[in-house]
């Protein structure tokens, strides 16, 4: 795990909760039709690589715990049916990713100051 996921709760996930995420990825990204570019540019994970994304859902784990990181799987689902619907699939939303980003960084900001 990278230094940058090193927080106060830093639970972790065993050997095989990992061998169980990462056929849970590759089975719903099938089911939903995605790719791991997708689930990539939705984490904002720096490759498609699936151990890089495993890490960012392990950062996740360690920062938020398990409801953390089913809260953003869902958070995920819930924002690639809204592009399926054609909510957010056109141009008219092109700062989408940036917002997140904003409002991640926001959320950090505060959790930081809280703890």
């Amino acid at each position: 795990m990278s230094v940058r996921c090193l927080s106060p709760v830093m639970s972790t996930l065993s050997a095989d909760q990992l061998d169980d995420l990462q056929t849970f990825l590759k089975d719903w990204l099938r089911h939903t039709g995605r790719t791991q570019a997708d689930l990539r540019r939705a984490l904002r994970a720096p490759s498609i690589r699936m151990p890089v994304l495993i890490e960012e859902l392990q950062c996740i784990h360690a920062k938020e715990g398990l409801s953390g990181l089913a809260d953003r799987l869902c958070g995920i689902e819930q924002m690639w049916q809204g592009e399926d619907q054609g909510l957010e699939a056109d141009d008219s939303h092109p700062d989408f990713d940036d917002s997140l980003g904003q409002l991640d960084l926001l959320l950090e900001e505060i959790r930081q100051q809280q703890a």
